[in-house]
């Protein structure tokens, strides 16, 4: 779908209206005959359109015969702030003569965002000013977004106390995938605007448009090192949350060993009177009453030696008596050197 918008040729800038020397052709979710009519009236090269399409792609600046060209990365229109499976996609920006290009293979908040003039006062009266300001509005949706993922990890880890489930833990394997791809993509926008500014390719125009670029560097530098925390404590938590579970595991694992082991007993004896030959009480009324007894307590005397209550207090105990130990060990010591002191000063 390609639109020529119009809705942004008066711009106000300081409080006052300055009209903008281009037009604006938005391009996004393109058809067969969208690339085509790009290639046929604007001269833009199948090669350039191929590196857009291709969400691998990586920020660059390049100069062809007839236009300069831009890709970027920016976060896609994944429901916006609704989910936290969001991703980016490559947005490529063409700078005619008088005309900027912006074609994207998906659809974008940023895009939206300036389709419908959801956007502070940015110094777009220019065609530098428009691309340095999309990099901004970028770069603020993506430190808005951040902040959401963050706030996500948190109520996942709540529910992770509560109790341990896999779709928590994809949950936060979701969010791990989504900061990774906003790492990979930040960082090769922090690439691009250093090139913007040393790139005689690309000349800003006033002192707003480079204070301005200026501004979304460091801004852009700031969501550089808020992901890259993010990323380390999440990284962080789901190891801990996997050794959580794994003595869990082990746990669960050492109370069902305790179990069968206790049942060991009263299947030896129940083994032992299943023999066909003479045992005690075979004759007698009450056998049965007898040996369920019996087999009762051999399973709760095997459970008393086995369980890790008895195994904490022996623990205890024992550090008890070590303690008792070297505190008497040490009054000695001590009457000992006052003997010794006694002796030399007589």
């Amino acid at each position: 779908m390609i639109v020529k918008r119009d809705t942004i040729i008066e711009t106000m800038v300081g409080g006052a209206k300055r009209n903008t020397q281009y037009k604006w052709v938005d391009a996004r979710e393109l058809t067969r005959d969208d690339i085509s009519h790009l290639e046929e009236n604007y001269n833009i090269s199948s090669e350039l359109l191929a590196d857009i399409m291709d969400v691998d792609e990586q920020s660059r600046i390049e100069k062809e015969d007839d236009y300069i060209a831009l890709i970027i990365r920016v976060p896609a229109l994944a429901e916006d702030c609704h989910g936290i499976n969001q991703y980016t996609i490559p947005l490529g920006i063409v700078l005619l003569k008088d005309t900027i290009i912006t074609i994207c293979q998906g659809d974008s908040v940023i895009l939206e965002d300036f389709a419908k003039s959801r956007f502070r006062q940015y110094p777009i009266s220019t065609k530098e000013g428009f691309v340095i300001s999309l990099i901004g509005r970028a770069t603020m949706v993506y430190i808005r977004l951040l902040k959401y993922l963050n706030r996500q990890k948190d109520l996942v880890e709540i529910e992770l106390h509560k109790s341990i489930s896999n779709e928590e833990l994809l949950q936060l394997l979701s969010i791990q995938k989504s900061l990774v791809y906003f790492t990979t993509s930040l960082t090769t926008n922090e690439i691009l605007l250093e090139k913007l500014q040393k790139s005689t390719l690309f000349n800003l125009k006033g002192e707003e448009e480079i204070e301005f670029l200026e501004d979304v560097i460091i801004d852009n530098k700031q969501a550089i090192e808020m992901v890259n925390i993010y990323a380390s404590i999440l990284t962080g938590t789901m190891d801990t949350f996997a050794s959580v579970i794994s003595n869990n595991v082990n746990v669960i694992m050492k109370r069902l060993t305790i179990i069968s082991i206790a049942l060991m007993f009263p299947t030896f004896i129940t083994s032992f009177y299943g023999m066909n030959i003479k045992l005690p009480l075979q004759n007698s009324v009450f056998a049965w009453f007898f040996m369920a007894g019996l087999c009762l307590f051999s399973a709760m005397l095997g459970v008393f030696f086995l369980s890790d209550k008895r195994s904490k207090k022996m623990v205890s105990s024992n550090l008890a008596k070590l303690e008792r130990k070297r505190l008497r060990e040490q009054k000695k010591r001590i009457k000992k050197s006052r003997r010794v002191r006694k002796g030399e000063k007589a």
